[in-house]
C-alpha cells in the first residue's frame, strides 16, 4: 500500500528541459528558449538591484505597483489584472478554478504543453483539436466541444509553431462556444506581432465574460529567470483566482523589475526591431538551404528537416550542438523532423545559419 496520486496526475508527462550547455571549449549560443536576444531592460536591472536591499520584506501581495504600470500601459483598469509567479501559474489556477473531475479542457495539438498539463492536474480530461497547417483551427475546437467542456486554451501566437490566427477568428470562436465556457488566450508573444489583423485579447475580454488573456514577462521584457506573467479577465473570472492565488505569490526583486521594463517602451521597440529584421532574415537564408520554415510571427522559427540523406532533426540537432548551437527539440509538440531556433544576437544568428549550411552540404555528401 502507497499513496496514489488523483487521476490525471500519472497520465502527464515530466517537462524535459531544453539543453543549455555546450560542450566544453565551444562558446555557447542558447537558441532554445526563446529567450530575448537585447536581455532585459536596463531600468528593469537598476531596480532589482535596489529591491535586493529590502529583503527582509515580504513583498506586496497585490503586486499593486506592477498592476499599476500595467494598467497605464494598456489603458486597464487594474481590478481586472491579476499577477503570477510567470503566466504558468495563472493557467494552472485558471484551470484548477473551472475544472474538476468529469470535466473537459480542450487544447490543440501543437500548443503549449502547460495548457495539456493544466488540464489533466485537475482530473479533468484533456481533449487534444487538430490544428490545420500548424494553425489554430476554430471550427475543430467548436466540433470538439460537448456539454462536459468548461475550458478552452488556445497559444496565440502559437509556440513552437510561430503562426497566428486574426481576431475575427478569434472572435468568432469565443461567439459559438457556450457562455459557460472559459476561454483563455495564451499571449505570452503578443509584443513581437506585428500584423494588422492582431489582437492579443484585451478587446475581446473587455466586450466578453467568459475570455481571459495571459501575458509574460519572460519574453520580449527579457525577464525569464524572474518568472512574471499577467492575465486580464472579467471580475468574475479575477474574483475565483484571487482565491486560491498564493498571498505572496511573486517576489519583491521580480516585481521591481517587471514595474521598471514595462515602462520602458523605448527597450522593448528595439527588441522588435531586432527581431523583425532577423525574423525575415532568417527564414529566407534557412529557405535558401533547402529547409522549410513556418512562417512566424513570433522571435523564433520553426524549421523543417527533409529526412533524406542523414539531414533529420535529430542530426542536424547533434551537428549544431557540437558547434556551441543549442536548439529545441519539439517531437514532444508533433514534430520530429523539426527544430525550434530563437532569433539570437546577431553573432549567434550569422553562426547558426552557417553551422546549418555545413550540415546541409554535408549530411548530402
Amino acid at each position: 500500500m502507497r499513496p496514489v496520486p488523483k487521476k490525471g496526475i500519472l497520465d502527464i508527462e515530466a517537462y524535459v528541459p531544453g539543453k543549455s550547455q555546450a560542450p566544453e571549449g565551444v562558446t555557447l549560443h542558447k537558441l532554445s528558449s526563446n529567450e530575448s536576444a537585447l536581455g532585459s531592460s536596463p531600468a528593469a536591472r537598476a531596480a532589482a538591484a535596489a529591491a535586493v536591499e529590502r529583503l527582509e520584506l515580504y513583498p506586496d501581495g497585490q503586486a499593486g505597483a506592477l498592476k499599476t504600470a500595467i494598467s497605464e500601459r494598456y489603458g486597464l483598469n487594474p481590478r481586472n489584472i491579476v499577477c503570477g509567479n510567470g503566466s504558468d501559474e495563472l493557467l494552472t489556477l485558471l484551470a484548477q478554478a473551472y475544472l474538476d473531475d468529469g470535466d473537459e479542457g480542450i487544447h490543440t495539438a501543437h500548443g503549449f504543453l502547460l495548457h495539456r498539463t493544466a488540464i489533466l492536474a485537475t482530473g479533468a480530461s484533456a481533449v487534444c483539436v487538430p490544428e490545420t497547417d500548424a494553425r489554430i483551427d476554430v471550427d475543430a475546437i467548436l466540433a470538439a466541444v460537448t456539454e462536459r467542456t468548461k475550458l478552452v486554451f488556445i497559444a496565440n501566437p502559437g509556440n513552437p509553431t510561430g503562426t497566428y490566427i486574426p481576431f475575427d477568428e478569434v472572435r468568432r470562436l469565443q461567439e459559438g462556444l457556450p457562455k459557460s465556457v472559459v476561454l483563455v488566450i495564451d499571449a505570452a508573444y503578443a509584443e513581437y506581432v506585428r500584423r494588422n489583423d492582431y489582437e492579443a485579447g484585451i478587446e475581446l475580454v473587455s466586450c466578453a465574460q467568459n475570455v481571459v488573456m495571459t501575458r509574460t514577462f519572460s519574453k520580449i521584457h527579457g525577464l525569464a529567470a524572474l518568472r512574471v506573467g499577467w492575465m486580464y479577465a472579467p471580475d468574475t473570472i479575477v474574483d475565483a483566482v484571487e482565491r486560491i492565488r498564493g498571498p505572496f505569490n511573486i517576489n519583491t526583486i521580480a516585481i521591481a523589475a517587471a514595474t521598471a521594463a514595462i515602462a520602458d517602451r523605448a527597450h522593448v521597440e528595439t527588441a522588435v526591431t531586432h527581431n523583425l529584421g532577423w525574423l525575415e532574415s532568417l527564414t529566407a537564408d534557412l529557405s535558401a538551404l533547402g529547409l522549410r520554415v513556418t512562417p512566424s510571427v513570433t522571435n523564433f522559427v520553426l524549421v523543417h528537416f527533409p529526412a533524406e540523406g542523414g539531414r533529420t532533426a535529430a542530426a542536424a540537432d547533434a551537428f549544431l550542438t557540437a558547434r556551441g548551437f543549442i536548439l529545441r527539440r519539439v517531437a514532444g509538440y508533433g514534430f520530429p523532423d523539426a527544430l525550434r531556433l530563437t532569433v539570437g544576437s546577431d553573432e549567434a544568428n550569422r553562426g547558426v545559419v552557417a553551422a546549418l549550411a555545413d550540415f546541409m552540404g554535408g549530411a548530402a555528401r
